[in-house]
């Protein structure tokens, strides 16, 4: 069994592509099109507008698609209107349960809540045309060991897995700081535990610096890459101001060698559309800034 067997069929480019953005949003790997979509998180649109709006908000910004946390706070109907209307894809949510009660915890009843919270994100990411979700599969901590949380994340994604099959979503296993699968070698090492199609990696390729470089996952994970978060790091910023302010740097003015990620997203053949910000949040002014830096990184 084939990941291609799960995963809906890649548009073809059209011979027309309205829109400034449109040569930024194509990458070429020989000659075969890469096709890259430009998205943001729900929460990173702070104007005072209706849904809909707020959808044609992002379409005149110059993106693709809308990230949204599930299980969801907005009734599907009322985002499948606004996605209808304006064309404006949901490629991905973001299940919202995984930190609070991981999928590691050593109470079997916490993480039977979250697996249930996944597989009802997995079936409402179905329904609005999505095809992953994104899941922090454990967090290691001073009262719970590497090994327990290892070992129950493990078991967590693989009772995930026939929900993945009913839906035909996928499950995107982040890289957050978690203390827990810290090396690409690691990660893969976890995914071919698992030997499923459905169940690959969702990389935040600002996250990783703190202890690592993106390109170098890229590498390692090659088509099990599902999709891409993006957002800034410098390690300057956090060795003198502390972990977090690292991620206060503009985009393109941190560490993230943006020529070499993009090289290695092409050679990789990277297969999941989406370059998805998660940069903070603001207005229309700061939409539209972000909208433009990520318009420069896929150019890089």
């Amino acid at each position: 069994m084939h990941r291609k067997d799960f995963i809906k069929s890649m548009g073809i480019l059209g011979a027309t592509i309205v829109g400034s953005n449109a040569i930024a949003n194509t990458l070429t790997l020989s000659s075969n099109p890469l096709k890259i979509k430009k998205g943001l998180g729900y929460y990173m649109i702070k104007e005072d507008l209706s849904v809909l709006d707020k959808f044609k908000l992002v379409k005149d910004l110059g993106f693709d698609g809308i990230e949204f946390n599930t299980p969801l706070d907005i009734p599907i109907k009322q985002l499948l209107d606004a996605r209808d209307k304006t064309g404006i894809e949901i490629p991905s949510t973001v299940n919202k349960d995984h930190w609070g009660k991981p999928l590691s915890d050593p109470d079997p009843a916490v993480r039977k809540y979250t697996i249930e919270s996944v597989a009802k994100s997995l079936g409402e990411t179905k329904e609005l045309g999505g095809d992953t979700v994104l899941v922090v599969p454990g967090v290691v901590s001073d009262t719970v060991s590497y090994k327990t949380a290892y070992d129950n994340a493990l078991d967590s994604i693989r009772k995930l897995i026939p929900y993945a099959e009913k839906t035909g979503i996928q499950i995107g296993i982040e890289n957050v700081w978690n203390n827990l699968i810290l090396s690409p070698i690691e990660a893969k090492d976890f995914l071919d535990k698992i030997n499923h199609p459905l169940v690959g990696w969702y990389f935040d390729l600002g996250n990783i610096l703190r202890y690592g470089w993106p390109e170098h996952w890229l590498e390692v994970l090659g088509n099990k890459v599902f999709k891409l978060h993006v957002k800034e790091f410098s390690k300057k910023v956090m060795n003198e101001q502390g972990m977090g302010k690292g991620f206060s740097v503009e985009l393109t003015e941190g560490d993230v060698n943006w020529a070499k990620v993009m090289q290695t997203i092409k050679s990789i053949n990277y297969q999941g559309q989406y370059m998805t910000l998660e940069v903070g949040s603001g207005d229309r002014t700061f939409l539209k800034k972000v909208s433009e830096q990520l318009d420069k990184i896929i150019k890089s």
